[in-house]
């Protein structure tokens, strides 16, 4: 009884800080189409995904440095939205999974790609949009609380007392409780410890591939009993905005630097594996003589990510909620269907024909913006208990120290094989990977694998990485019949996105370093060097407000002397040189999109 007062004590509270934190818990929920339903959506709030971030019960258990509960305001200061049908007390994005009493949270892609908004005072919820959240706050400040309950055996007590749901827990059952504490700090506080850049990433952003690259090189791929290899941890520090969801199934690539492949439900159960592997998903790759279990200990609910991409096939684009000028708009299609020399959009940004089967051009293209987070994929990590592992016909042998992007291809790709060969069920060991003899060239022998099975021949197209090139090329060679993936696209380039429901996604460009649609139709020098970032929306400039709250995130820019930054305004010079009457007729055909 004790316990269910709590649980309903702490609901009650996250409701009451919600609105003192600003986030509106009952929102006006935008038309995104009629195949985005209340089912649909609850589905989308809490499927699991397979991420296992720590146990329900620790997380309840834990304080925030003033004293209160972890989870006292459901999350909300970090900018979560609360969740309604979560008896928890956890928001929009957080699960818990496992059998009662032993659960664990997780976190789902819509943790992230949830957003909020306010125009005169009401809140307008968007499906698929990019959250304003403080991921970087959030992961610090767990560490922290979790840090000062493992400080000592007096700070541990009470913390026990509360887990165990006993006032004097038995000395054996606190000291195991230690143990798994102790075990399961040590891996979070070495990826936090080395991962986190003194400078927050900043509300809405995240460097989520510098982050999925340490969790899979740092955490998942050493030797036990902790497989940890800390040296391959490295500063995250090339932030980005988060992509909005919808239309993401539909477009030749995903990924802002384009290098994750799409186009079929293989590729998106690729795309979504590798997000939930950076978010938490358990992975313990293990070697077993000439065989690598790829399935091992490994947390990623296939069947989920599989749901779940169906579920985000029907989020439709945000339709604009309030008036329109129908003349405007016309002449700004006009505007918009230009050529690019002439200050027009769709030559990059309209809808066409893409490169695969039912999907829509996504060119990656530079534009002269910040190239931070296309520098990251030039990373290196050792390779660990993966070295020498190669997928017949879809990557080339890992070495010693390879790629990290070649590292997470190869973990990705062999997961899914490996799970989709056993039928779904425990591994088999079936032989999905193989490893190169000691001194080969990395064209190493296939082991006599000619052709891919039909259900995995997408699957050398989900990565555009050397590695899976390479391969590609070697296959080719021999006469495979097979799709290849994309040579690697030229540095600082990046994907332009058909424009649908673009003005619900503010900030803008890739790493969030305009305000407005207003302000990206300036030349770059004349863009505002500090914004304030929040979810007051301006909707005649459309993006985000000048004023908002007085504890919003200042967000500082750099100019194009320094374009490496991670917080350039540089670059996507295009429509500038409109005139003024021509960029206000296209802002208002925007909104129709």
């Amino acid at each position: 009884m004790l316990r269910i007062l709590l649980i309903v004590g702490v609901t009650a509270l996250a409701a009451t800080n919600s609105s003192a934190q600003g986030i509106d818990p009952n929102p006006v929920y935008v038309d995104q189409g009629q195949s985005w339903t209340t089912a649909a959506r609850t589905d989308f709030y809490s499927r699991d995904q397979g991420s296992r971030l720590i146990a329900l019960s620790w997380l309840q258990a834990l304080k925030q440095e003033n004293g209160q509960p972890f989870l006292a305001d459901g999350l909300s200061r970090y900018g979560y939205l609360p969740n309604q049908d979560n008896t928890d007390s956890l928001p929009v994005g957080f699960h818990a999974s496992g059998p009662q009493g032993f659960q664990t949270v997780g976190m789902t892609c819509s943790a992230c790609h949830t957003r909020q908004i306010k125009v005169d005072g009401k809140a307008y919820r968007i499906d698929g949009g990019p959250a304003l959240v403080d991921f970087h706050a959030f992961l610090s400040d767990l560490d922290k609380a979790v840090g000062a309950v493992v400080a000592s055996d007096a700070s541990f007590a009470p913390f026990a007392a509360a887990v165990l749901q006993s006032p004097a827990p038995a000395a054996p059952d606190v000291a195991a409780l230690r143990l798994r504490v102790d075990a399961w700090y040590r891996r979070f506080h070495t990826l936090i410890a080395g991962a986190l850049p003194s400078t927050t990433w900043g509300t809405g952003r995240l460097d989520a591939v510098g982050m999925i690259f340490n969790r899979v090189s740092g955490l998942d791929i050493g030797p036990p009993p902790d497989f940890m290899i800390p040296e391959n941890i490295k500063r995250a520090d090339a932030p980005v905005r988060y992509p909005f969801l919808w239309n993401a199934p539909i477009q030749d690539f995903t990924q802002w630097a384009g290098f994750a492949g799409n186009g079929s439900d293989l590729l998106g159960l690729a795309r979504n594996v590798g997000e939930v592997l950076g978010v938490f998903a358990t992975f313990e790759p293990k070697r077993e003589l000439l065989i690598v279990n790829f399935l091992n200990n490994n947390s990623a609910n296939f069947d989920g990510l599989s749901e779940l991409e169906k579920t985000v096939r029907k989020i439709g684009p945000p339709r604009w909620p309030w008036k329109v000028d129908a003349e405007l708009a016309g002449k700004g299609k006009l505007v918009f269907e230009r050529h690019t020399p002439e200050g027009g959009c769709a030559d990059c940004h309209g809808i066409a024909d893409g490169i695969r089967r039912k999907t829509w051009s996504t060119p990656i293209k530079v534009a002269g913006t910040d190239t931070r987070q296309y520098d990251i994929l030039s990373r290196k990590a050792r390779s660990g208990v993966l070295k020498g592992v190669f997928i017949p016909l879809a990557t080339s042998p890992l070495q010693e120290e390879d790629l990290a992007l070649n590292i997470l291809a190869t973990s990705v790709i062999g997961s899914i094989a490996e799970h989709i060969l056993t039928g779904g069920g425990a591994s088999t060991n079936a032989r999905v990977a193989a490893f190169s003899e000691p001194g080969s060239a990395r064209s190493a022998d296939l082991s006599g694998v000619t052709q891919l099975p039909p259900t995995l021949q997408d699957l050398p197209l989900a990565f555009n990485t050397p590695n899976t090139f390479e391969a590609s090329q070697l296959a080719k060679q021999q006469g495979t019949e097979r799709a290849a993936p994309s040579p690697i696209p030229p540095r600082g380039a990046y994907e332009a996105r058909v424009l649908q429901g673009i003005w619900a996604a503010a900030p803008y460009l890739h790493n969030g370093s305009v305000a407005t649609l207003a302000d990206l139709l300036k030349p770059s020098a004349q863009r505002n060097p500090q914004f304030s970032v929040g979810p007051e929306y301006d909707i005649n400039n459309v993006g985000l407000a000048t004023t908002q709250a007085q504890s919003s995130e200042a967000r500082h820019l750099t100019d194009c002397a320094d374009l490496n930054s991670g917080n350039s305004r540089c670059g996507h010079e295009y429509g500038t040189a409109l005139s003024d009457e021509d960029k206000r007729a296209l802002l208002e055909f925007l909104k129709t999109l």
